[in-house]
């Protein structure tokens, strides 16, 4: 029975028991609270007062966030919009010498839903007004003084390369999109604070970061906070981010999740890349550069410890891979390939790119890695995305919390024992036929003499594997395996190869799909 069936209901008993007084109008549902107060200047701010505002904003139906774009700057070119830039004597901390300071992100262009942002002052809010003062518009039309101006995100900058010299080594911008770098390194592969329904038929929902507060840092402190306020149709969550920059950028992550409504599926540790073209991928290139991709494999290490490795591919159709694990140890989106003549690219500088090493902080319990490859034409496009699935999907009214650590580097932390795959070659070998050429790399792999006792295990889930064969691979101080695949009139064959010695592995696997 419903509220007006009630209604009705207790109406015509009234009447019937000849009750002569008026009825009452039956009361409506209790008001939700409202969520903390946290965008007043001096109010009190806690992680705890931030998970609150979360967790009472779930009780409401979702508010799409509103427009306060100027006229036109949603249309603005990228190259007009990225002339507007942040006044240096605006810079939170910049004056008081305590090794980071922040570059607030105008809206425009693609960014479109206004972000607020907030420092935090020995535990007191301080808010950064939308003002249009805070910025030099360069080529962009200069925008009304008598309205606000929004921001789309922040930078953290500190002397990440040289002690003289800030510069952003972490930039939240756009959706739940973030994305760091270590010493000596171009931004590449970015990472997201949340991924919903991504590769589902139905589309996928896209979050919002709607308010940051940032610690303001003590003088000399190796790390600066970022908390977050995520805000989405079906869920709320409240986000910790500490950031420690260096020879390895590392990315704190702590979030905390209510659910509006049911989520099946939600993705952890989400990253997303691009790759276009590789030694293993390269049909129809006609293109000067030898290999473009901000990432060339995902690497996995998986809750039995195994190690995987898997090549990265511009595929014709959409494809998604998973990998079933419990209680993972550590995944990423890797840039092995360091050397500058394999990409041949001064503008892009792929060869300076972060690998992104995410590593799992408690037990996650049961799930799946999902890798989903989306065919491109273009090194523009983000057309790689990896997260952690959970097994289990999240209720409304729960309350779910998760972290981790996310490392942007050179070369992870967490590296196989073994030898790990150097390259990954493909060509025709006839027909239907393809060669793959693997090499390996490493201490297990590095003497010749050894060789002889290396035995390489391939397999594949459909056609055949023919002429499997290794040797040493002087080149590289390696191991080198080729074999040939007949897909026998099959579409797609998952690979499978590891190389073992004295009846064990000495390698990480190897796995591939291959789709004709």
């Amino acid at each position: 029975m419903n509220r007006r069936e009630f209604c009705a209901g207790v109406s015509v008993a009234a009447l019937m028991s000849g009750v002569a007084r008026a009825q009452e109008a039956a009361p409506g549902p209790a008001p939700a609270p409202s969520p903390p107060d946290l965008y007043a200047d001096g109010a009190p701010f806690s992680r705890e007062a931030l998970e609150e505002h979360a967790r009472l904003l779930a009780t409401r139906g979702f508010e799409a966030p509103r427009s306060l774009l100027p006229d036109g700057y949603a249309e603005l070119p990228l190259d007009v919009f990225r002339t507007i830039r942040m006044l240096p004597d605006r810079a939170p901390w910049a004056a008081e010498n305590r090794g980071f300071t922040l570059d607030l992100l105008p809206g425009g262009f693609i960014f479109r839903s206004p972000v607020r942002i907030a420092t935090v002052d020995e535990g007191h809010v301080r808010m950064l007004p939308d003002d249009p003062s805070w910025f030099d518009y360069g080529k962009a039309p200069k925008p009304p003084a008598d309205k606000p101006f929004p921001f789309s995100g922040f930078s953290a900058r500190a002397p990440i390369d040289r002690p003289e010299e800030f510069r952003d080594f972490a930039t939240f911008q756009g959706a739940t999109i973030f994305r760091a770098l270590a010493r000596g390194q171009i931004f590449g592969t970015s990472a997201r604070g949340l991924a919903i329904d991504t590769g589902e038929p139905n589309g996928e929902e896209f979050p919002l970061f709607r308010a940051f507060w940032i610690e303001r840092p003590n003088p000399g402190a190796p790390s600066v906070v970022a908390h977050a306020l995520l805000d989405s149709r079906r869920l709320t969550g409240a986000y910790r981010f500490t950031l420690r920059p260096g020879e390895i950028t590392v990315v704190d992550v702590e979030l905390t999740l209510f659910p509006r409504e049911a989520v099946g599926h939600v993705g952890i540790g989400p990253m997303t890349s691009m790759f276009l073209f590789g030694p293993n991928d390269r049909a129809g290139v006609d293109d000067v550069r030898g290999q473009v991709h901000r990432a060339d494999g995902l690497q996995i290490w998986n809750g039995a410890g195994e190690w995987v490795w898997r090549p990265l591919n511009n595929p014709g159709d959409l494809q998604i891979s998973v990998f079933l694990d419990k209680n993972p140890r550590g995944f990423g989106l890797l840039q092995r390939q360091r050397g500058f003549a394999a990409y041949n690219d001064l503008g892009r500088r792929y060869d300076r790119m972060p690998s992104v090493w995410v590593e799992p902080i408690g037990d996650w319990g049961e799930g799946q890695f999902q890798l989903i490859e989306i065919p491109t034409d273009t090194d523009i496009n983000e057309n790689i995305v990896a997260y952690w699935r959970p097994k289990a999907g999240l209720e409304p009214g729960a309350r779910v919390s998760m972290a981790y650590r996310m490392h942007w580097c050179w070369t992870p932390p967490d590296r196989p024992a073994g030898a790990i795959v150097y390259g990954t070659t493909t060509g025709s070998a006839g027909g239907r036929r393809r060669r793959f050429v693997v090499d390996f790399a490493g201490e297990a792999v590095a003497d010749p003499a050894r060789a002889a006792a290396i035995r390489p295990n391939v397999s594949t889930s459909a056609g055949k594997v023919i002429e499997p064969s290794g040797r040493p691979n002087p080149e590289i101080k390696g191991y080198r395996v080729t074999f040939d695949l007949d897909p026998a009139g099959e579409e797609l064959c998952e690979l499978r190869l590891v190389l073992e010695a004295d009846g064990g592995p000495i390698s990480e696997t190897w796995l591939y799909r291959w789709t004709a």
